[in-house]
């Protein structure tokens, strides 16, 4: 794949996601950031800690809070099965109850395409029951040069296949695009720094969203080079 076709793609996805007429869906400017350290136990297995913070333009600052860690375990060359827990938080003007969340995820590493396929299970102090979310996500790595600097493509889905009392609605929630560059700041740390384009469908009369963010991901890597990971931590 050429690097115009490669563009093309992307724009082609966010230009999917804006097809909703403006006056339909209100927009928001964001700025996420990210912070991962992969500390290795042995050669096939890791745990990575995390930590995300989000700021809102329409909420006023910071919106959302996580902080976390997953266990990675390599079952096969260029394959890793993770679980994990993360704390969820939120601020100003998001007036979501905090939450806790379990999720398992498989992680693929083939080439210059990447795929992560994730479950995750929230608990919420409104209710007993359990909202389950089904990520997957697709990405695309496009080397510049050979210090390690890439430009990436990705897309990811949220499917929600249960409803709770509390909140949670059926069905097709959002997507997330992704374009940006992978660049290199020392042998064993890089940054991700991307334009994110989040689309929210509107659904039971509730209004469309679109966020714009600067999404800016810092990941340490404690242990020996590995392939490249996808958004461990989002």
């Amino acid at each position: 794949m050429r690097l115009p076709e490669l563009l093309a793609g992307a724009a082609s996805l966010v230009a999917l996601a804006m097809t909703v007429p403006a006056h339909a869906q209100q927009e928001d400017e964001q700025l996420w950031l990210q912070a991962n350290v992969h500390v290795p136990l042995d050669d096939n297995t890791r745990v990575t800690l995390e930590q995300i913070t989000r700021f809102s333009d329409r909420m006023d600052g910071v919106y959302t809070t996580e902080y976390g860690a997953l266990f990675g375990q390599k079952v096969t060359k260029g394959l890793e099965f993770g679980f994990g827990y993360r704390h969820v938080s939120f601020y100003n003007g998001n007036r979501n109850r905090d939450e806790d969340r379990f999720r398992q995820q498989l992680v693929g590493n083939y080439g210059r395409f990447s795929f992560r396929l994730r479950l995750d299970e929230r608990f919420h102090p409104e209710g007993d029951e359990i909202g389950f979310r089904i990520r997957p996500l697709v990405r695309y790595n496009l080397p510049v040069n050979k210090k390690g600097l890439a430009l990436f493509v990705s897309h990811e889905s949220f499917y929600l296949p249960n409803a709770t009392r509390w909140g949670q609605k059926r069905g097709y929630e959002r997507m997330r695009n992704l374009v940006g560059f992978v660049v290199p700041i020392s042998a064993k740390t890089s940054a991700d720094i991307a334009y994110l384009n989040q689309y929210r469908l509107g659904r039971d009369g509730a209004r469309a969203q679109m966020d714009h963010a600067l999404s800016v991901q810092l990941t340490i890597n404690l242990g020996a080079k590995r392939k490249r990971d996808i958004h461990p931590g989002d």
